[in-house]
């Protein structure tokens, strides 16, 4: 697929999610036959790059390209900043977020509040565009605030004026949280309109359902993002079944084992063991979610305190899944207590 300059192997791609999308989940996800990874927001905060925090969002060390950094603020010269800070620093594409719903953006004016002020989306956008005029900058929106305020399409005419190379839409309104289903036909609306590649975001979980998507919003790709927690190969899936019309086998026990560990070692050298260990907590819950004894597995594991006990559970965990047969089919994750954390 051809995207705002770049041939990538595909057109599935990864959603940006605050506490999950970062460099050790996107380069696993690529692995696993996604062909776009977007970031976890970073700040547009100028005083806060110097961070533990914002500098891990930042790193791409070693990451497949191309490298699309998502920011997030509202005042448009920090926004430029940030974009030009992060290209400096690598990022080949730039990505604005203006759809997160979390209660600690939106009171800030950013996330998917801004849709409330299409002036100020103008100027943010604008001011970022004219900032990196050699990156192309790409935007995520929602349906809009809250059912009586859809404002996609006066939002995706604002974003094309102002130069965005694509838009990706979560089919849900900011009120909606993750509740509810997605406004497929919303989407399909603002395709219809656009003159730039949209992309469709929202309760895609299955290879079924992407094709679904594909088909009655006319996207010209998908992004996903919860139901890929815990379960990466649903690129690799979804791929396989967008070109034959046919089913990938359900992984096996001992590759879901493997993936886990190497993810798990991944965390720890990223973040460091004692942090690592807290991170791989959650990640650890979704590779298991649903799978025989998991519940009460999931309960232990939490009290672990550190690596070797962490690695030990595991090992014995799926060890004990070898008995009860060759592969597992999985439970997509669903709304849990996470979603306030995520990036829409």
């Amino acid at each position: 697929m051809e995207f705002v300059g770049f041939t990538l192997r595909n057109n599935l791609f990864v959603a940006p999610m605050a506490g999950v999308t970062d460099r050790p989940f996107r380069q696993l996800c690529k692995k696993m036959g996604a062909g776009l990874a977007v970031s976890e927001m970073v700040t547009s905060n100028s005083l806060l790059y110097g961070s533990a925090k914002t500098q891990r969002r930042a790193n791409h060390d070693g990451e497949v390209e191309p490298i699309s950094v998502q920011i997030a603020g509202a005042q448009p010269q920090m926004m430029a900043d940030a974009a030009r800070h992060n290209v400096e620093r690598g990022a080949q594409i730039i990505d604005i977020n203006m759809g997160c719903p979390a209660k600690k953006i939106c009171n800030v004016m950013a996330g998917s509040a801004l849709l409330r002020d299409e002036p100020l989306v103008g100027r943010i956008l604008e001011a970022v565009v004219r900032a990196v005029p050699d990156t192309p900058v790409t935007l995520k929106i929602r349906t809009g605030w809250d059912k009586n305020s859809r404002n996609a399409l006066s939002i995706l005419r604002i974003a094309e004026q102002s130069g965005i190379r694509a838009l990706a839409m979560h089919g849900r309104t900011r009120a909606c949280g993750y509740t509810g289903e997605a406004e497929y036909d919303t989407i399909a609306a603002v395709k219809a309109a656009a003159r730039i590649p949209l992309i469709a975001n929202g309760d895609i979980d299955s290879p079924e359902k992407a094709k679904h998507v594909l088909d009655v919003t006319g996207a010209d790709a998908l992004m996903i993002g919860r139901a890929a927690q815990g379960r990466p190969w649903l690129f690799r899936e979804i791929e396989h079944y967008l070109k034959t019309g046919t089913h990938l086998m359900p992984p096996r026990v001992s590759e879901i084992h493997e993936v886990l560990l190497a993810h798990l070692e991944d965390l720890y050298e990223f973040y460091g063991v004692d942090a690592g260990v807290r991170v791989a907590r959650k990640h650890i819950s979704w590779y298991t979610r649903g799978l025989a004894g998991s519940a009460a597995f999931r309960h232990s594991m939490n009290q672990l305190p550190d690596v070797e006990q962490q690695r030990r559970a595991v090992n014995q965990f799926f060890h004990g899944l070898a008995g009860h047969g060759e592969r597992l089919c999985y439970i997509a994750p669903g709304d849990d207590n996470e979603s306030e954390e995520l990036a829409a």
